[in-house]
């Protein structure tokens, strides 16, 4: 296996048949590589299977068939070193209420078999940023802090791939930016994320490649750049003196409607049409132009286009 992939699946398929209908395929035929050291997003909609493969790399689902390869151990000839070398920050907050962070962090890596000497429990509430908080009882902790501590669980072990399932489910805007900032920082020390998210501009803003799956299937996978370019149609929106209708004739296949009495948005493909020539039919009908404000759209309408299938 090249060195360079963290992570590589091939042809991984989870069947669930129900005995009274049809099979279920969780997953079909899967094939993706995540690359080492980079910030990958998987993302599909509620029951695309994401959570089915997450599952499959914890060990906690058996796969029907295909190859799953994790930092160059294979899933079926060491599954010790496959979960060795990942660690899984679930959706759901999960801590016992009565032991301190540091307590945490020493119980599990307890179970992971790791020496006391070779532990590195401060340098890890270091890196989440908890290392104040780390003799508090963790229900006196906050969201947040919370999220944190599950990410420093997870890093117990020191996997080289951390795996982050709806990190920021439930959680403010504030707190996302810390968690996100924590993210980026252990992935500038070398660590591979793979994050599963349904926020889409949370994929764009932090994903250097995305792919998309859909009922078991992979749709896409894309840089979020490559992807971004997809977007065949943009949106501009005129704030105006007074709307005045525009004949469809002249319109070139671009589609105006007016919001309210004084603004317009025109939809237009941005390969065929240039923003100059809008501006000029707007003001060619007499209307005066107060305002101009465009919607390049995101990565939303990307998987919109590509999941409604």
């Amino acid at each position: 296996m090249n060195e360079k992939n963290a992570l590589k699946v091939e042809k991984l398929t989870k069947i669930y048949s129900k005995k009274t209908s049809k099979e279920i395929r969780a997953l079909n035929n899967l094939n993706l590589e995540v690359k080492e050291g980079e910030i990958f997003g998987l993302l599909g909609p509620n029951g695309a299977g994401k959570t089915t493969f997450l599952n499959i790399l914890a060990g906690t689902v058996i796969k029907d068939s295909g190859k799953v390869n994790v930092w160059g151990h294979d899933l079926d000839q060491n599954p010790r070193q496959v979960r060795s070398s990942i660690g899984i920050v679930p959706q759901e907050v999960n801590l016992d209420a009565f032991f301190s962070p540091k307590k945490l962090l020493e119980l599990q890596a307890g179970l992971y078999g790791i020496p006391k000497k070779e532990r590195i429990t401060q340098t890890i509430l270091k890196l989440v940023s908890l290392e104040k908080q780390s003799n508090a009882y963790a229900r006196s902790l906050s969201g947040g802090m919370k999220r944190r501590l599950l990410i420093a669980k997870a890093m117990v072990h020191r996997p080289p791939i951390l795996v982050l399932d709806e990190p920021t489910a439930g959680v403010d805007v504030e707190l996302r930016r810390n968690l996100w900032n924590n993210v980026r920082d252990l992935n500038k020390q070398g660590v591979t994320i793979i994050l599963t998210t349904h926020l889409m501009y949370e994929a764009e803003e932090m994903c250097n490649r995305i792919a998309i799956i859909n009922k078991g299937n992979l749709v896409t996978l894309d840089t979020t750049e490559n992807l971004l370019d997809r977007i065949k149609n943009k949106k501009i929106i005129f704030k105006v003196n007074k709307v005045i209708q525009i004949n469809s004739k002249d319109l070139n296949g671009m589609k105006f409607s007016s919001i309210s009495n004084n603004q317009i948005t025109v939809l237009y493909e941005r390969k065929k049409h240039k923003i100059d020539e809008i501006i000029n039919k707007v003001k060619k009908t007499g209307m005066e132009i107060h305002d101009i404000s465009t919607d390049e759209g995101n990565l939303e309408d990307v998987f919109i286009n590509l999941t409604k299938n």
